[in-house]
């Protein structure tokens, strides 16, 4: 059995959820593991002295719980499958012949070393202070945004997370989120359409 893990990451409102499920519906026996999915409940995220709850940390996050979902996973990407979407079984001469894509997505997937490396790509989605703050303030999030979270929290712990994750991910590519979603899919694609035959061929 194949399998080809690709990470795709990005500041907020970015752009990684939708590029994410794009990717998804393009390449067959595909699945994604999203990191909001695994934020810790509200009553027990820090709160800074300003008054603003750390949510962009990656103690925030139930990252052993994650990394128990990707290693399920890496054990058996078909039976993964099955259980989350009702995939049909496949016979096992099929089985060995594809190649299973596990979509990783989220703002600290390449800050957390054991998940960074399990990729075989690595994709960060990053658009200009202005924008990213319209969209965050177009967005309902629960608990909602208090007034100057994203500039008093959100912003300053991107630049944080930002320059640890340079600092740790290698072969990142980093993507502009202000371009045509047709245009960024088909850029990753046309890679990770590579990587599928390249591990076929083996």
């Amino acid at each position: 059995m194949k399998t080809l893990i690709i990470g795709i990451g990005g500041m907020t409102n970015g752009g990684k959820s939708t590029l994410s499920r794009a990717l998804q519906e393009q390449l067959p026996n595909c699945c994604i593991i999203a990191q909001d999915a695994f934020f810790k409940d509200d009553s027990v995220v820090p709160v800074d002295s300003h008054g603003f709850k750390q949510y962009d940390m990656l103690s925030a996050l139930h990252m052993d719980r994650m990394m128990e979902e990707v290693e399920a996973w890496r054990r058996n990407p078909q039976a993964f499958m099955s259980s989350r979407y009702g995939a049909t079984q496949l016979l096992p001469h099929v089985v060995n012949q594809q190649a299973f894509v596990l979509i990783i997505e989220g703002f600290l997937i390449f800050n957390y070393r054991p998940l960074n490396e399990l990729m075989s790509r690595r994709y960060f989605l990053q658009i200009p202070y202005d924008t990213c703050k319209e969209r965050r303030s177009s967005r309902v999030y629960t608990p909602p945004d208090p007034p100057g979270y994203f500039d008093g929290h959100v912003w300053p712990m991107y630049l944080k997370n930002r320059q640890e994750m340079e600092e740790m991910a290698t072969d990142l590519v980093l993507l502009d989120g202000l371009n045509d979603r047709e245009e960024l899919l088909s850029t990753v694609l046309q890679q990770v359409t590579t990587d599928i035959e390249d591990l076929r061929q083996r």
